[in-house]
């Protein structure tokens, strides 16, 4: 969308060019400079309503990524927090052996 939006952007900008260019070689009457100024003025104000937009687009993009950047250290911490608790709670090979769990239930009894 935002690359939609700069390449109207762009486009306007070559009228503007283009115009500035052809009016700049032919004389014209104080009427049609006096509508022409106001048609540029038009253009302008589109433009600046435009960048406002992107503005707050930009705002928004930007606080949704504050957002994700917290919850995926959040997320990257608890994962690690569990990593740790599996890797210290895992039972060694003779542990998790079936004769060795018997040995460890009659010594408890």
């Amino acid at each position: 969308e935002l690359e939609n939006q700069l390449t109207a952007k762009s486009k306007t900008l070559d009228k503007l060019k283009q115009s500035l260019a052809s009016n700049g070689s032919a004389e014209q009457t104080p009427e049609a400079q006096s509508l022409r100024i106001a048609e540029l003025c038009e253009m302008k104000d589109s433009i600046v309503n435009q960048v406002a937009q992107l503005k707050v687009s930009m705002e928004s993009i930007l606080e949704q990524w504050r957002a994700y950047d917290e919850i995926y250290a959040e997320v990257s911490l608890m994962t690690t927090r569990y990593l740790y608790c599996i890797d210290q709670c895992k039972p060694s090979e003779e542990e998790a052996s079936l004769e060795a769990l018997k040995k460890q239930v009659k010594t408890l009894q």
